[in-house]
């Protein structure tokens, strides 16, 4: 079976890649020269634990070249993990999370005499409610020569972004999209408050750590042997550093906005009602909550048995709702921090290594409450492209039109906010229409606002 399609992420490393085969599966192909790392990978049991302490992604073993490739050891069919997400869309706890699992990887290796080789974040994915490892080829034998040698790069791709945050008090997960491949430990240094530098691990790792890097290394230099001890002792100085570092919930921008909508309880447990009656009434297996704030009905949805994305552009709120879902131990939602206006865009080689927020959404429903006039009133977006954006995500979409009347858009107008002048609920349906064809629609109690049920337009 020829190979459909090599995975543009997937040429970096010369242990394997991933592709896409004619029966467009994803698979992963293992090279010859890593067998001797692989093989005792899987012998040794480290595999084994990893998988059955859900560090790891499972995959299943097939002894078939599909590639073709002279390159060839053997096949790997791992899980599919449902909705791809990258290091710049997650919370601060949750790139906490992968920074923590990262390090138990590592510390599980060690105990097989092994070592975890790439610490890169786009190694961990959120599946099932929680971060998990998905690059089955990170593990080789344990050269005791050598010092961790991902020790760099998990400063970079971790420690560095969350300490700046912890420090800060600043959400800096756009300064991980413009630098994919960590940010530079040059570059903290001089971000980081000079008081950083009286913690001890963080002066360590970071620091002292960039002023060795920056430091041209000499042949007559000696490598000097790196212990087990030595190697515990550093994972756990990192593991020390990264538990002890914190984001304050300060109020975003909407965080708390249903705090305040539960002063008029009876507002949201209508607008809940009527949704659960439109959700009971369709076949659903997938959505996408815009504006999900701290994920009120984003959990409705999931509680449904809905697999659910639930998006805000407010970091606080998302973590909120990250925070919720290890609570309740929530399996099916996936929070993170997009901005509609200015998604997620596609990153790397030819743009095609991190695939586009909008190119990688494609869900059953689209539910999208209270939002339009955030975008077509604060964005001043108009009507007809919000509508355009929103049809090639889902094929069923709930939507609520708040009217220029309702008093949260004219506190909005009344901050400085300018009037969009198409903005009316006839030009709404108007512009929407192009795309939807209307299935319900219900008034909510003593507002002027609407929910709609509609469907996108068959081709």
């Amino acid at each position: 079976m020829p190979v459909s399609k090599i995975h543009p992420a997937s040429f970096r490393d010369p242990s394997g890649f991933i592709f896409k085969a004619n029966d467009g599966i994803l698979y992963r192909q293992v090279n010859k020269n890593f067998q001797k790392d692989f093989d005792e990978f899987k012998s040794c049991g480290l595999y084994d634990v990893l998988v059955s302490n859900k560090i790891l992604i499972p995959h299943q073993q097939i002894d078939e070249n599909l590639t073709g490739s002279e390159d060839y050891y053997t096949t790997l069919k791992p899980i599919l993990i449902p909705f791809i997400s990258y290091t710049y869309e997650w919370s601060f706890d949750m790139l906490k999370e992968a920074a923590l699992l990262t390090l138990q990887a590592a510390k599980e290796a060690m105990k097989f005499n092994m070592m975890l080789k790439d610490a890169s974040s786009y190694n961990v994915q959120w599946f099932d409610g929680k971060m998990i490892f998905i690059d089955t080829l990170s593990f080789e034998k344990w050269d005791t020569t050598k010092p961790w040698v991902a020790y760099r790069q998990f400063c970079e791709h971790f420690l560095a972004p969350l300490a700046l945050m912890h420090y800060l008090q600043i959400p800096f997960q756009n300064l991980l999209l413009s630098y994919p491949d960590g940010i530079p430990l040059s570059l903290v240094k001089k971000l980081l408050p000079f008081r950083s530098r009286f913690n001890l691990n963080t002066y360590l790792h970071l620091h002292l750590h960039a002023a060795y890097s920056s430091k041209p290394s000499t042949k007559s230099e000696k490598t000097i042997a790196f212990s087990k001890t030595k190697q515990e002792n550093l994972i756990l100085s990192l593991e020390q550093s990264i538990q002890s570092f914190s984001l304050n919930a300060i109020s975003g921008v909407w965080s708390g906005y249903y705090n305040e909508a539960r002063e008029r309880e009876d507002y949201l447990i209508e607008k809940k009602k009527i949704i659960q009656s439109w959700l009971s009434s369709l076949s659903i297996k997938s959505a996408i909550d815009i504006g999900a704030n701290e994920g009120e009905f984003s959990l409705l949805l999931a509680g449904n048995n809905i697999s659910t994305i639930s998006v805000d552009f407010d970091h606080y709120s998302i973590n909120q709702l990250y925070r919720k879902i290890k609570e309740s131990n929530v399996l099916n939602c996936t929070p993170l921090i997009i901005d509609f206006s200015n998604p997620s865009p596609a990153i790397g080689l030819n743009n095609e290594e991190h695939s586009s927020f909008l190119e990688r959404i494609k869900v059953d429903l689209v539910m999208a409450l209270a939002v339009v006039h955030h975008l077509a009133i604060g964005k001043n977006i108009p009507l007809e492209k919000i509508g355009k954006i929103l049809s090639a995500m889902g094929k069923y979409l709930i939507i609520e039109f708040v009217p220029k009347e309702d008093e949260k858009v004219e506190l909005m107008l009344n901050s400085g906010a300018r009037i969009y002048h198409e903005y009316s609920e006839e030009k709404f349906l108007r512009a929407f229409g192009e795309y939807f064809s209307i299935l319900k629609k219900e008034y909510i109690s003593d507002t002027k606002r609407t929910i709609y049920l509609m469907h996108k337009h068959e081709l």
